[in-house]
């Protein structure tokens, strides 16, 4: 088979939507009146079920990288085996539902249950039985559908936390180098946040510095740099050089280069300039709430 593994956040959205959606719809069809919703909350069983030995398959492939990752091995096993379980559950289930279209088939059609015999029609014994049957095993479709929704639950609970908690596979799903470094950012961004944070200033300042040396060019590292250098370092007119050095963008980034200005030079003590760099922004960008709070600040409007 090839190598799937990239498309696995894909396919795992085909077990959930399947096995997610597909089961309210098969109880309600036990109501004479929402009959029809049987054949779509089986058809959605259906999808569930080959959708589940896909991503099986696909998250094997994709693991193999991401469980090198320091401490994130048992959180990708223990999904793994979630994973199978939950691919166990759904084809134990979609064999149960074939038994009981071809139970309900012999009574008269896939869609008959017990419900659909009269009271005291016992000249149809032998449809009745077949009928009864049918609905019978149903329940129990039903039943362990809920169980398997509930592990898929947990199986998607659990792929969560290897993405969302362990950066596993996150930056390497496409095989572009790029995405690696896209994750570096990112983990280097957060971090930074979390110290600052904590108040630890220097280990930010360090942080932001690495992420200015992987993307020395992009804007948006460089407004961080800025920032960095006013809230890390105190050094406003190192930071107001930086600025000086990112190229005209959109109106939102322009917005945050003025509000990063505005406190530079209110940290130089030019309380009028801090002002004045605030009020040359463009009037719809000027009613936005983060600047009228800032002018207001800066006792100004």
């Amino acid at each position: 088979m090839p190598d799937i593994g990239r498309f696995h956040p894909q396919i795992v959205h085909f077990v959930v939507v399947g096995g997610v959606l597909g089961l309210p719809l098969y109880w309600l069809a036990f109501v004479r009146k929402f009959r029809v919703l049987r054949l779509t909350g089986t058809i959605l069983l259906v999808v569930a079920t080959a959708a589940s030995w896909v991503a099986v398959k696909s998250g094997s492939q994709a693991h193999e990288l991401a469980e090198r990752i320091p401490g994130v091995g048992a959180a990708v096993r223990k999904h793994e085996e979630l994973g199978e379980d939950t691919r166990d559950l759904f084809t134990g289930v979609l064999l149960l539902e074939l038994i009981a279209l071809g139970l309900a088939w012999k009574a008269g059609g896939p869609e008959r249950s017990v419900m659909d015999v009269e009271v005291g029609d016992m000249g149809a014994a032998r449809v009745s039985t077949m009928r009864f049957a049918a609905t019978a095993v149903r329940v129990v479709v039903g039943i362990t559908w809920t169980f398997g929704a509930l592990v898929l639950f947990e199986t998607a609970e659990h792929g969560g936390d290897v993405v969302y908690s362990y950066a596993g596979g996150v930056g390497m799903r496409t095989g572009n180098p790029a995405d690696v470094k896209h994750l570096l950012i990112a983990g280097l961004y957060n971090q930074s946040r979390l110290e600052r944070t904590n108040g630890n200033h220097a280990d930010a300042a360090r942080l932001v510095e690495e992420m200015r040396i992987q993307e020395p060019d992009d804007p948006a590292v460089r407004l961080l740099w800025a920032e960095s250098l006013i809230q890390d370092r105190q050094d406003g007119r190192a930071a107001l050089d930086v600025l000086d050095s990112i190229p005209a963008q959109d109106p939102r980034t322009q917005v945050r280069v003025a509000l990063t200005a505005s406190s530079a030079y209110q940290l130089l003590g030019m309380t009028d300039s801090a002002r004045a760099v605030l009020q040359s922004v463009p009037e719809r960008w000027r009613q936005s709430r983060f600047v009228q709070e800032r002018l207001k600040e800066l006792g100004g409007s």
